[in-house]
């Protein structure tokens, strides 16, 4: 929880956008920052879920929080284009290595303890944690430019990425469930995937059995037959090829990847609220506060994942249509207020109360929708299968920027943040047929035996 806690408890995130603004960077140049960020993150997803199926995640994770430090060193240090770009590029890097991999090793050790029902609750709080402390850098981060302007706000944030860099080291070592011997046999020589041993048939839950614990070495034994002892390029080459496989072929999984990644890639929307607070008249410390309202809205979504995981997808369906609604009428009033300065404090505070509300029902959604794809995935490469869903998360993300950099020159800024509401409408639409289903009784959809009859 510390680890995941510490990756969003920095000041930096509330006022980057305005840092970039100051230093001469207009709205398009800024986009472009992004866009440097998203691609970066995209390129190297798939390949680093791999890795992380292969050699230790917690050591990844460590790699991962050092470049976060590294990333917003160099935007303090050499705040220009090139450096915001460098930075963007070190992040991206630490993005990739860090997605799919936590959530694959809390799966997996969720597993080992028999409780992989338990994924969605927890991640709902880990979520809710980190929105918590997303919530609590943005407001800290007022004062301290009040105090020390941006250098201090900048500074902060390198000391905060170094403690997480630090706690990722305290991360367990979840077991592997399955050999790196054994995903050879996952694949038949027409380049399908073959359904799991029978020997692991599915349980009364809808899950493939793994082995005992006592069966399954932890994955820093040196001895261990585990996919984590075998880091050989032929290792890591068969990882990749079954998780690409289960992500593509199993038409459940590809729905869920898609719809998780939709989900999540929208959220890239929040790097404009800054700007909209900017262009409607709020300064950076009110703008920060007006920012932490939206982080609020999606701490509420996460807390709530917990009590909404056997959620329908109909009503899902119809809580994301009013997010859509709540989200392009909240931008579009924030953004009145830069004519009607006299009303400033009132048109914000509603406007991005709405846009909170809404990014609250989408994080909600997204919380349910990964633990689902989750509990779907039986295959051996589960973070190369999670990185997938990350890969499609920053495809969406990058043309969510690319949209932004290209609309900004002929719509006003809260048109455009308006617009960017509009895939909320789309995966309300998407739900009903592509959210994985929960098994009765619990958050697990079909097992692996149930889904062969899926694949393409």
């Amino acid at each position: 929880m510390l680890f995941a806690v510490t990756a969003d408890l920095i000041p930096l995130y509330a006022i980057y956008a305005l840092l970039f603004a100051d230093h001469g960077l207009n709205a398009a140049q800024i986009s472009s920052l992004f866009a440097i960020w998203s691609a970066t993150s995209f390129l190297l997803e798939i390949p680093s879920g791999a890795w992380a199926d292969t050699v230790s995640r917690r050591g990844l994770l460590v790699l991962s929080g050092a470049l976060l430090a590294a990333g917003f060193a160099v935007w303090t240090l050499y705040p220009s284009y090139l450096g915001f770009a460098v930075g963007f590029v070190l992040w991206g890097t630490s993005g990739a290595l860090r997605s799919g991999t936590f959530e694959a090793l809390i799966y997996d050790d969720l597993h080992a303890r028999a409780a992989p029902a338990g994924y969605p609750r927890l991640m709902g709080h880990v979520r809710a944690a980190t929105e918590s402390a997303a919530l609590a850098g943005i407001l800290v981060a007022a004062p301290l430019y009040a105090w020390g302007g941006y250098a201090l706000v900048a500074w902060s944030s390198v000391a905060i990425a170094a403690v997480h860099t630090a706690t990722a080291a305290l991360l367990p070592t979840a077991p592997k469930s399955v050999s790196a011997a054994e995903v050879e046999q996952l694949e038949d020589p027409d380049g399908g995937v073959e359904a799991p041993d029978t020997d692991a048939a599915d349980s009364d839950d809808g899950v493939a059995e793994q082995e005992p614990d006592s069966a399954r070495p932890d994955d820093g034994d040196p001895t261990s037959e585990t996919r984590t002892a075998e880091p050989e390029s032929s290792g890591y080459l068969a990882m990749l090829r079954a998780g690409m496989r289960e992500a593509l072929r199993v038409r459940v999984i590809r729905r869920g990847v898609i719809l998780v990644a939709l989900l999540n890639g929208i959220t890239a929307f929040d790097e404009y609220f800054a700007l909209l607070a900017d262009h409607a008249g709020a300064g950076p410390s009110l703008a920060a506060i007006l920012v932490g309202v939206t982080v609020a809205g999606a701490l509420a979504g996460a807390t709530l994942a917990g009590r909404t995981e056997g959620i329908s997808a109909r009503v899902m369906a119809s809580a994301l249509a009013v997010a859509g609604v709540l989200f392009i009428g909240g931008a579009l009033l924030a953004g009145s207020a830069a004519g009607h300065p006299g009303a400033l404090y009132v048109l914000t505070a509603v406007g991005f109360s709405a846009v909170g509300v809404a990014y609250g029902i989408d994080y909600n959604a997204d919380v349910i929708a990964s633990a689902r794809l989750q509990d779907a995935i039986s295959g051996p490469a589960r973070a190369t299968v999670t990185s997938v869903s990350g890969f499609a998360t920053e495809m969406i993300a990058l043309l969510v920027f690319v949209f932004a950099a290209v609309a900004t020159t002929w719509l006003s800024l809260p048109v455009m943040v308006a617009l960017l509401g509009v895939p909320l409408l789309l995966a309300a639409v998407l739900v009903p047929t592509w959210l994985p289903r929960a098994a009765a009784g619990s958050d697990l959809v079909p097992g692996p035996a149930a889904r062969d009859s899926e694949q393409l």
